[in-house]
């Protein structure tokens, strides 16, 4: 199932009535299912399982990475070896629940680090930051920076991954030191104002 357009490894399997964008690479033993729609320029590491589940452009999602039903990740999103999405907040081997599946939303810009564990049903705001090896049970706000069990914000992110000098609450500006933008603290929500 190669096209020019896109790169599917011999080993990877992609499902029939699957989308896939341009310039996307799909590596080995990955599997795609039918109803999955994937963005243009993504890659797909090792052992990636994508099923009933939307995918943004420019994102790159490594090795060991189930995406299932009722996840939705926006563009440039970047998702750790071996993190974990749920879609069911109280499974149980004997009961089935897939009427209960809980949508979880990852804006644009995320980075989830390896390892982590992504509790269904929630938001991971605009260029959030999820630690490696975090468990995220609760909203992350645009520019979070969360590590820890449960996850708790202990900072801020700029757009381009390094940490802004701003308090968690409260008020206050800071220029980015990579790009020079100006980020702005109000309210306990952070914001890129340049």
């Amino acid at each position: 199932m190669n096209d020019p357009d896109y790169y599917i490894h011999p080993s990877a399997i992609v499902d029939s009535g699957a989308k896939i964008g341009k310039g996307t690479k799909i590596w080995h033993f990955c599997h795609v299912g039918p109803d999955a729609v994937i963005g243009e320029r993504c890659s797909l590491g090792q052992n990636v399982f994508v099923g009933k589940a939307k995918i943004g452009d420019g994102v790159k999602i490594q090795n060991n990475v189930s995406v299932y039903d009722e996840v939705e990740i926006e563009e440039d999103v970047f998702c750790g070896p071996s993190m974990v999405f749920t879609n069911v907040y109280n499974p149980r081997a004997p009961i089935t629940r897939k009427h209960e599946y809980r949508k979880t939303l990852v804006k644009k810009g995320v980075t989830i680090g390896a390892n982590a564990t992504i509790v269904c049903g929630l938001t991971l705001g605009e260029y959030c930051f999820i630690g490696a090896g975090a468990v995220v049970n609760r909203e992350v706000k645009p520019y979070a920076l969360v590590v820890g069990v449960p996850a708790r914000q202990v900072g801020w992110m700029s757009r381009f991954g390094k940490k802004l000098n701003l308090p968690i609450a409260g008020a206050g500006k800071v220029i980015c030191p990579e790009t020079k933008e100006v980020y702005e603290l109000n309210n306990g929500n952070c914001r890129l104002v340049i």
